[in-house]
């Protein structure tokens, strides 16, 4: 009976691991996605002439560092 209840409790810790695994790379996919969104409007804004190139360029490096953290899996799907 414990062989059974120590499997059982291995396997329950390993649903919640991948379940908190995935939740994060929920959380980073949304992170970039606004980061991307923040990029745009920061571009789009000195285009128009009501932004500046600083806010574009400090928009790219925060994106260019979530990539360096995350990866860049939150772009795919977007072409």
């Amino acid at each position: 009976m414990a062989g059974f209840l120590d499997r059982a409790k291995e396997q329950a810790q390993r649903g919640i691991n991948q379940g908190k695994q995935r939740i994060d790379e929920v959380q980073a996919q949304r992170a970039g996605n606004d980061l991307l969104r923040k990029l745009g409007a920061a571009y789009y804004s000195e285009r128009r002439g009501s932004g500046s190139a600083e806010d574009t360029q400090q928009a790219l490096q925060a994106l260019e560092s979530h990539i360096a953290t995350n990866g860049d899996g939150f772009l795919r799907g977007r072409e």
